[in-house]
């Protein structure tokens, strides 16, 4: 194991996948469950997401979700990846992490995003629209406002206020400045599109000023990561995935993930199958020893401080082996749990 991968956090984004035959309520505990493994394999941090009126993502509320997960863990930090903050009040997702700062000190973080709902429909029931992500910066520096007390209102945000909760931006395309004209730590994905990512990433470092909240640079590569014993192994994993993708994009829609031995069965329309093709493909994924030397190779581009893993796949014994596989080409070691 090379001293780069060594030295480079490892951490987990778990969307609450449902799948099908399964329900929301076990795609929910699924996730509490996979926490406890991260924890135990020795992960850095464990994340939740948000999204809205999904069938296939049970996540809809990430700060509750880290509460449960918090809850059920003693040692790994928890977090969101991320609370869309358009889609809330500041005020609101200032005293939600106050509360989880409070009842889990130290331990959570607080990853934001500037998307609004996927569907018009959505975005109707939120009461927003595609036009609330373009004050995500005023947003973003309000939140952090009432962290510090700040607030002209004279309102004060409890029990937020003076707490410390490490904030992160989730960046793609204009995510980026805004992180690094805010200071903040940058979580950037996909895998998928290399070029793009780099970009982003130097955009970032260009642009950053130093904060209260982060000194220097920080930045977080995302995407999927799939291990087995053998490369045909792992790329079953990426099926259910791809297919579900490939169906959102083709019916507005993210449809429950099916098993993989069912998928390649499945009819497709021509514009489905190339996104399905598309969606297989970038990844890292391999054996260890092959997703070993893309990890580094990927770690050598980006000059990333933390690695956040996103894999999701219909068959859990194998995404939990995957995971194991994924400590054991990083050299991390089980450890040992209080109850």
């Amino acid at each position: 194991m090379s001293s780069v991968i060594a030295s480079t956090r490892l951490s987990v984004l778990d969307r609450s996948r449902v799948r099908e035959g399964h329900t929301a309520a076990e795609a929910l505990r699924d996730t509490v469950a996979l926490a406890r493994e991260a924890e135990r394999l020795g992960y850095h941090r464990f994340w939740v997401a948000e999204h809205h009126g999904v069938p296939g993502v049970a996540g809809s509320a990430p700060t509750v979700l880290a509460a449960a997960v918090a809850g059920a863990t003693r040692r790994i930090r928890v977090g969101t990846g991320g609370v869309m903050l358009p889609n809330h009040r500041p005020l609101v997702v200032a005293e939600q992490f106050g509360v989880l700062e409070s009842l889990f000190p130290g331990r959570i973080d607080m990853g934001l995003g500037r998307s609004v709902g996927f569907t018009d429909g959505v975005r109707r029931a939120l009461g927003r629209d595609k036009e609330d992500a373009e004050d995500f910066e005023a947003q973003l520096a309000e939140l952090l406002g009432w962290f510090r007390g700040t607030s002209p209102t004279g309102v004060h945000a409890r029990p937020a206020e003076g707490l410390t909760v490490p904030p992160f931006v989730l960046a793609m395309g204009e995510g980026a400045a805004v992180a690094a004209r805010a200071g903040l730590p940058m979580v950037i994905g996909d895998l998928r599109d290399r070029e793009r990512m780099l970009r982003g990433i130097e955009r970032y470092r260009a642009g950053f000023r130093p904060s209260e909240w982060s000194a220097e640079p920080y930045v977080v590569v995302s995407g999927t990561i799939a291990v087995a014993d053998s490369p045909e192994a792992a790329r079953r994993l990426l099926l259910p995935e791809a297919w579900s993708m490939a169906r959102a994009r083709t019916r507005g829609s993210f449809p429950p993930l099916p098993p993989a031995g069912e998928v390649e069965g499945r009819p497709m329309t021509a514009k489905e199958r190339d996104l399905y093709e598309s969606g297989l493909a970038g990844h890292l994924a391999g054996t260890e020893e092959q997703v070993a030397e893309a990890l580094e190779s990927l770690i050598g581009a980006t000059g990333a401080q933390e690695v956040l893993v996103t894999t999701s796949t219909y068959d859990r014994e194998a995404l939990l082996d995957s995971y194991r596989r994924l400590a054991r080409v990083t050299g991390r070691e089980p450890v040992a749990v209080p109850a």
